[in-house]
C-alpha cells in the first residue's frame, strides 16, 4: 500500500501534523520516531518554568480550536477546566505542555515510536518514496521531516561542558561542585542560572557573548514577526537579506523573558540583606576561546569582546546553554536534495517543500528546519499548527481554511491606491 504521507520524527511539529491529519477523511498517514516514547526537552522541565507562548499555541487550536486534541480538550478530559479557569494562566508550565503532548500521542494510532528511519529513496517504478527502517519499508507519496534540532557546544568547550539539554540529568552533580559556570544568556541559560542560584546560593558564574542580559522582545506589535504574514514576507526576501536579518533579530528568540530576569534580580537582591554581595558573577560581552583541565579544575580562557582583552577563569563544571542547530538532512535524503542556495543549503518553498532532483515527482516537506528561508518563527510553537495545516493543504487540497491576514503590521512596501478626488 502506498501511503499519502509519512512523517519522520515526532516532536511537537509532526505531532501537530499527525493531529490535524487525523481529521482528514481518507488520508493515509504514518509517523515514526526512533525514540521509545515521546519526550519534549526532558532535561529542561525545571520546576516553575513555563512556555514562552500562550497555551493557544498547542498542537491544533490556532487552526482548529474545536479539534478533539486541543489543550482545552486535554483539560476537559482530566476534569481540570475549572481549576485552569481560576488559575488565570495564559502561559502554562513546560511540564504540563509535555504531559499534554503525551496525552495526544496516546490518541493518535498513526504515531509509532522505536522505529528509526535510516534512509529515504525515490522509487521511479512505484512513483513513491521508500522510507526505510530496520524492520520495514514504507511507500509514501509525500514525506514530512520533523527530525528536530541538535544541541550546540562551542568548539572551545567540547569535552569540557554539558549542554543545557541535559541539565536535569546532571543537576545533582553540579550542586556538589565548588564552582559552576553557565555559558549562554538565552532563556535556557537564565532558567538554569536561576535554578542553581536558588539551590546553591554562591560559587556561581554566568558568562555570555551578548552585550547584555537582554529581555525578549514581547511587545504586541513586535510579536507580529511570529505571524504567517511575516513568515510569507520573509520568504520573498533575497537570500543575503534573509541571512542578515536572522542574527539581527536575536532578541526575538535568543533573549530572556522579563519575568525570569526579574526573578534572578530578586534572588540576588535577597542575598544583599544585612550587607555584602552574593558570591556570584554575571558577565556579558565575554566569549570562551579555550579550555584546559587539570586535576583540580577546568581553566577557561576568555575574551571580552568590547575591551578586546583576555583572561582566565577557573571552575569545576560548565553548562553550555548555547542553543541548537538544524540537523543535516543529507544523511537521510542522500542525493534526493536537488536545488541549493548560494550558501549550499537546501531550498524550501512557501509550502515548506524541499527542492529535490527533477526525476522525483513526490514532495518532501520540512518542519522546524527552515529558518534560513522562513525566518525566526520556524521553531516557534505559535506557528506549528499553521505550518502543519499549510503542508496538509499542499498534500490534500484545501482541507483547512487559513486566514489571509494575521497581523496589523504591513510587512513590505505595498502600493497604496490613489483616493478619488
Amino acid at each position: 500500500m502506498v501511503l499519502d504521507l509519512v512523517g519522520v520524527g515526532i516532536g511537537p511539529a509532526n505531532l501537530s501534523l499527525a493531529a490535524l491529519a487525523s481529521q482528514v477523511d481518507g488520508l493515509r498517514a504514518r509517523f515514526l520516531d526512533r525514540t521509545p516514547e515521546f519526550h519534549w526537552h526532558p532535561g529542561l522541565l525545571i520546576d516553575g518554568t513555563t512556555l514562552q507562548v500562550p497555551f493557544l499555541a498547542d498542537l491544533v487550536s490556532l487552526v482548529d480550536p474545536t479539534h478533539p486534541l486541543s489543550f482545552l480538550s486535554y483539560l476537559r478530559d482530566h476534569d481540570r477546566l475549572f481549576p485552569f479557569y481560576f488559575a488565570e494562566r495564559f502561559h502554562i508550565p513546560r511540564a504540563e505542555f509535555d504531559d499534554y503532548c503525551r496525552w495526544a500521542v496516546k490518541r493518535l494510532p498513526s504515531c509509532t515510536f522505536g522505529q528509526e528511519v535510516t534512509q529515504i529513496r525515490w522509487s521511479s517504478t512505484q512513483e513513491a518514496f521508500e522510507v526505510i527502517t530496520p524492520t520495514e519499508t514504507l511507500l509514501a507519496r509525500n514525506v514530512v521531516l520533523g527530525v528536530g534540532t541538535e544541541p550546540v557546544i562551542p568548539e572551545a568547550l567540547r569535552g569540557f561542558a554539558r549542554h543545557s539539554a541535559q541539565y536535569l540529568e546532571v543537576r545533582d552533580c553540579l550542586l556538589r561542585e565548588d564552582d559552576v559556570t553557565v555559558v549562554g544568556s538565552g532563556q535556557s541559560g537564565a532558567e538554569i542560572f536561576l535554578d542553581l542560584l536558588r539551590r546553591r546560593g554562591g560559587g556561581l558564574r554566568w558568562l555570555t557573548r551578548t552585550p547584555a542580559f537582554a529581555p525578549m522582545e514581547y511587545s504586541k506589535l513586535g510579536l507580529e514577526q511570529f505571524t504567517p504574514d511575516y513568515t510569507r514576507f520573509f520568504h520573498t526576501l533575497p537570500e543575503p537579506t534573509r541571512d542578515a536579518l536572522v542574527p539581527a533579530q536575536w532578541q526575538l528568540y535568543k533573549a530572556i523573558s522579563a519575568d525570569t530576569i526579574a526573578d534572578i534580580h530578586d534572588e540576588l537582591y535577597k542575598r544583599t540583606v544585612g550587607g555584602g554581595w552574593p558570591d556570584v558573577t554575571l558577565a556579558p560581552g565575554i566569549e570562551v576561546v579555550n579550555a584546559t583541565r587539570d586535576s583540580d579544575a577546568i581553566e577557561l580562557t576568555v575574551r571580552h569582546r568590547h575591551q578586546d582583552i583576555t583572561g582566565t577563569v577557573r571552575t569545576n563544571a560548565v553548562v553550555c546553554a548555547t542553543g541548537y542547530h538544524e540537523r543535516d538532512l543529507t544523511g537521510i535524503l542522500g542525493e534526493l536534495i536537488g536545488l541549493r542556495d548560494d550558501s549550499g543549503r537546501y531550498t524550501v518553498d512557501a509550502d515548506f517543500r524541499i527542492g529535490l532532483t527533477p526525476e522525483v515527482t513526490g514532495s518532501v516537506f520540512v518542519q522546524n528546519a527552515e529558518r534560513h528561508t522562513h525566518g525566526v518563527g520556524a521553531p516557534d510553537l505559535g506557528l506549528t499548527a499553521w505550518r502543519s495545516a499549510t503542508i496538509l493543504n499542499a498534500v490534500c487540497g484545501q482541507v483547512y481554511r487559513l486566514p489571509e491576514r494575521t497581523a496589523f503590521t504591513t510587512f513590505g512596501l505595498v502600493r497604496e491606491k490613489r483616493r478619488a478626488t
